[in-house]
């Protein structure tokens, strides 16, 4: 992304800001808050900014080819001479004209250096591809990430509409109990556990209420939306018919798409090219040069006579760096061990891949067994509990009995919550690790 596109995206942030606050009010889709991390999360301008830099170090590299042009100007004052026998006898002033001056042009136009100059640039090109990767790296964990806030404050978000349920219901109990210890039909124990129970929910609001407000400021913050906004969860993102693709279909997308693995492999091609230069430093350079001087006076004659004396040359310039012979031999091991190094580290993040793919779509199939398991759960939970609570109405039921049945009603309507978050939140993995979140 250039500089221009980051702009436009900032500006349209701007422009959109007073309609992010509504999100207070109404659902916001996931793919929308990726669109706004795009160009609003601080923490991806680093990444731009560096693409932008490896890009001007391709045009630096591509400079080498170019003709190097160096020109010289210079006075000076020339003090007069003398002359003397060898045996420095017989002093003799010799009178030089004081004013020096000089006018050099030389051009140089690199014809082979070896593959110096190509490797250098493909090198430049190679770590262009590489900050591409890494930028794509970092935009997906920014999204996994945000999509980890987002799937919390779901998850969180029907947690208190569970507890809210619950507690409406605990109150309607204990107005009950309230009741009947009025007719002497209960005790004030009773009441009392009860009134426990009520204060358990209240508190667990609160804590809810405070863990939703943190995760609301992180996604805020990390996607960049403007300060004070209020993020409502999609609620038809579980609605959703999720593809149920085989693993072997992931290892493949993996494979292709993970931008860790494109990265690791643009790590061995960068030091393969780095020993292709250290190679073509024991080779010739040959190159076209051209020159064209004018010094005056010219003190090569006695006496000196006070004129410019010009001349120009072209012709073919051949160097050879002889020590190369016997110093490039350390760095060509050294970038062998460098290419050994990236080698190895690409397998172990293939591996890696691998071995998260497997993990999570085994997670992802386990979270569809758990959410039927749950929903049973809580079917037979809600079952147990209208039934301990006719029980009791009739005064056929402890208390300890009604608090069991209402706590684990609310166990397992919270891990249902749980369980259909699962399922969506191992999916979204499984797009991180394969690179097409």
């Amino acid at each position: 992304m250039n500089n221009y596109q980051l702009l436009v995206g900032l500006f349209f942030v701007a422009l959109s800001s007073g309609r992010l606050h509504s999100y207070g009010q109404s659902a916001i889709t996931l793919e929308k808050i990726f669109e706004i991390a795009e160009v609003g999360s601080a923490r991806l301008r680093p990444s731009f900014a560096a693409q932008t830099e490896a890009e001007h170090a391709i045009n630096i590299a591509r400079a080498s080819r170019l003709p190097d042009i160096n020109a010289s100007l210079s006075f000076s004052y020339i003090g007069d001479g003398f002359t003397t026998r060898r045996d420095f006898s017989d002093y003799q002033k010799a009178s030089i004209p004081h004013l020096g001056s000089g006018l050099s042009l030389h051009v140089t136009q690199p014809v082979y250096t070896g593959g110096a100059v190509t490797n250098t640039i493909e090198l430049a090109g190679l770590k262009s591809t590489a900050t591409r990767y890494a930028t794509d790296f970092q935009r997906d964990n920014i999204r996994f990430q945000l999509a980890g806030f987002y799937f919390d404050i779901y998850k969180y978000t029907n947690l208190r509409r569970v507890v809210e349920s619950n507690m409406f219901v605990a109150r309607k109990v204990l107005k009950e109990m309230r009741n009947r210890y009025e007719q002497g039909t209960a005790l004030q124990n009773d009441i009392t556990r009860y009134e426990l129970l009520v204060s358990n929910f209240e508190l667990q609001l609160v804590k809810i209420n405070n863990t939703l407000d943190i995760l609301n400021a992180n996604l805020v913050t990390t996607a960049g939306l403007p300060e004070g906004s209020v993020i409502v969860p999609d609620s038809t993102i579980l609605a959703r018919s999720l593809p149920m693709e085989g693993e072997q279909w992931w290892l493949q997308e993996a494979a292709l798409n993970s931008p860790s693995l494109s990265l690791a492999r643009s790590g061995v091609d960068i030091s393969r090219k780095a020993e292709d230069i250290v190679r073509s430093e024991r080779l010739p350079k040959l190159g076209l040069q051209a020159c064209w001087n004018v010094d005056g006076p010219i003190l090569v004659e006695v006496p000196p006579i006070n004129r410019n004396l010009s001349y120009w040359y072209v012709g073919v310039g051949v160097s050879y760096n002889i020590s190369s012979l016997y110093k490039s031999n350390k760095s060509l091991a050294k970038s062998r061990a460098a290419t050994q190094r990236a080698t190895e580290e690409l397998a172990i993040t293939c591996e890696n891949i691998s071995l998260a793919v497997r993990a999570d779509y085994a997670h992802y199939l386990e979270a569809y067994e758990e959410l039927r398991t749950q929903q049973k759960n809580a079917e037979l939970a809600g079952r147990n509990y209208r039934t301990v609570s006719t029980r009791y109405s009739a005064d056929m039921a402890l208390i300890t009995d009604l608090l069991d049945a209402a706590n684990a009603k609310l166990d397992a309507e919270e891990q249902l919550v749980n369980a259909r978050i699962n399922i969506i939140y191992y999916y979204y993995k499984l797009l991180f690790i394969t690179g097409k979140i």
